[in-house]
């Protein structure tokens, strides 16, 4: 995601933070502490209320963490790849392949829910405890409470069955199970978010009207459902549209590619300019694939450096690239493309580079295939 910076490791992935995130934990600390503690707690300090408070919202983000790595989690125990995990101002964002079973795609749904509605649980029975004593104890009664309804709230919430929420990733799960159609199961989904995503926005707008300004919050979320869900359908309608079709189909072979010993200035002058393309394979001394370079980071690259500096040190490694068989299912085979490289698949048969698709590339296939041409590599 834009804006964000990796801040360490989760569940065997990068976990990166969003700049909102600092925000939200702002928010959340004066509501507790100016608001909540204040009203349920009476004649404390001020410091104590600021104390409380800022506990209070570095639990909630924690929750929220904690909801995020339990989908990652059992992402990685049912074999799906895991980029990363997000923190951000509406919780958080786990990047993630696409399912193999409708089984898995539930449990890794559920996870996240069953999470928040446990930490709730516990919060709130905690809280109730600890609010049977006097004295002090009172204000974390308090806090812990009010983590336990927040928690409670956020895992129902996801619940309901929308994309992208979790509930609309269970019901693409159960829809595909019952069907055995995924790609329908997925549009049925990113409509159900696109119908919420109009009430919360309606909602959040009459309630700004009426004098609460919180409903602009309910706004901001009704839009980001809006834009998640329109997403999803895309998405699911490219699967549906490429449904049958192979990576052979669309590649473009032979690939322009280079050696990625070159220094930096002799790969520019010897390779990029001559191509013309935004991006290029790299390959190593053995003439197997071993990257990704796009002309940017050539670009970005100091004058006094490219002489000296090899190619791919400041390639995107093969690991992270997106990377298929000719014979494979293109609508399989899209959705390893990651942000690093673009809407590029490197091509690669018994060890060796054969092809290249781009977006470019399935746009031509897809025009094509519309006009009645027939499919192939020619």
């Amino acid at each position: 995601m834009n804006g964000s910076v990796r801040v360490g490791q989760v569940a065997g992935v990068p976990l990166r933070m969003h700049w909102s995130v600092p925000l939200l934990v702002v928010m959340f600390a004066y509501g507790l502490g100016r608001q909540a503690l204040p009203a349920w707690t009476p004649g404390r300090p001020d410091a104590v209320y600021a104390l409380a408070g800022v506990v209070g919202a570095a639990l909630l983000t924690g929750s929220l963490l904690l909801h995020e790595t339990a989908h990652a989690a059992t992402a990685r125990r049912k074999q799906i790849s895991v980029e990363d995990v997000t923190l951000w101002a509406l919780g958080g964002m786990t990047r993630m392949g696409r399912p193999k079973t409708a089984a898995a795609a539930f449990a890794v749904a559920v996870s996240g829910p069953l999470t928040s509605l446990l930490i709730g649980g516990a919060a709130l029975g905690a809280g109730i405890g600890l609010s049977q004593l006097t004295g002090w104890a009172e204000v974390p009664a308090v806090v812990l409470m009010w983590l336990g309804w927040a928690n409670l709230f956020l895992g129902v919430f996801n619940l309901l069955p929308a994309v992208p929420l979790d509930g609309g990733r269970v019901v693409q799960a159960v829809l595909w199970w019952r069907t055995g159609d995924r790609e329908r199961a997925d549009l049925a989904a990113s409509r159900s978010g696109q119908v919420l995503a109009v009430l919360l926005v309606a909602g959040g707008w009459i309630s700004v009207l009426r004098g609460a300004p919180g409903g602009l919050w309910i706004v901001f979320v009704g839009l980001f459902v809006m834009v998640v869900a329109g997403a999803e359908h895309r998405r699911a309608a490219l699967h549906t549209e490429l449904r049958g079709l192979r990576v052979a189909d669309a590649m473009t072979a032979p690939v322009t590619s280079g050696a990625d010993w070159l220094s930096v200035q002799r790969f520019i002058d010897e390779v990029a300019v001559p191509a013309h393309h935004s991006a290029l394979p790299l390959l190593d001394f053995e003439g197997r694939p071993s990257g990704l370079v796009q002309l940017r980071r050539l670009a970005a690259v100091p004058v006094a450096e490219r002489d000296t500096l090899r190619v791919r040190e400041v390639a995107v490694p093969l690991s992270q690239c997106a990377v298929a068989a000719p014979d494979e299912e293109l609508s399989e085979a899209i959705d390893r493309i990651g942000l690093r490289t673009g809407p590029r698949i490197l091509v690669v048969d018994g060890g060796h580079l054969v092809g290249i698709v781009t977006a470019k590339d399935i746009t031509r296939l897809l025009r094509r295939r519309t006009l009645g041409g027939t499919v192939g590599q020619g």
